[in-house]
């Protein structure tokens, strides 16, 4: 998956327009214009369309915490300057403040059956043994879930 389908994906699932979107990056210390906002949501053929970072899917994620859980106190999290599927799974559940039980009850209503152990491989440290890469189908499926939970449908 691409970081700017993610982005637009979290900002229709929650219906965030620009200025809220702005603000979650402000949230994260981090100023973006509305234009900006807009070329990330282009489509990929737009000759506008602009490709989103890591670094900065990493601070949309980082301020889409705050604004859902609240900013914690002391030193905040540095953003990751390389993402892949498992931080922003491990970010996304964090922000909805997700167990679990949650994720697995997300990932059934778009007829995703994992274990709870498979699940949990996701969010270990990459040095352990029983961790496992996170790969695009799971993210997919877990953003389509996370879609028909908080908005309700499908586009």
């Amino acid at each position: 998956m691409n970081n700017n389908d993610i982005l637009r994906r979290i900002r229709y699932t929650f219906e965030f327009n620009d200025s809220k979107m702005i603000e979650i990056f402000g949230l994260a210390d981090y100023q973006v214009t509305r234009a900006q906002i807009s070329d990330w949501l282009k489509k990929d053929d737009d000759t506008a369309y602009q490709e989103l970072i890591d670094n900065e899917l990493s601070i949309f994620l980082n301020g889409l915490i705050i604004d859902k859980r609240g900013k914690k106190e002391g030193e905040q999290p540095i953003p990751e300057k390389r993402l892949n599927n498992n931080i922003i799974f491990r970010k996304l559940k964090i922000a909805l403040n997700l167990k679990d039980e949650d994720i697995l009850e997300i990932l059934t209503l778009v007829e995703m059956r994992i274990s709870k152990h498979e699940l949990s491989a996701f969010f270990r440290n990459p040095n352990q043994n029983q961790y496992r890469p996170c790969e695009d189908q799971i993210l997919r499926n877990f953003l389509q879930g996370m879609q028909i939970k908080y908005h309700g449908k499908l586009n």
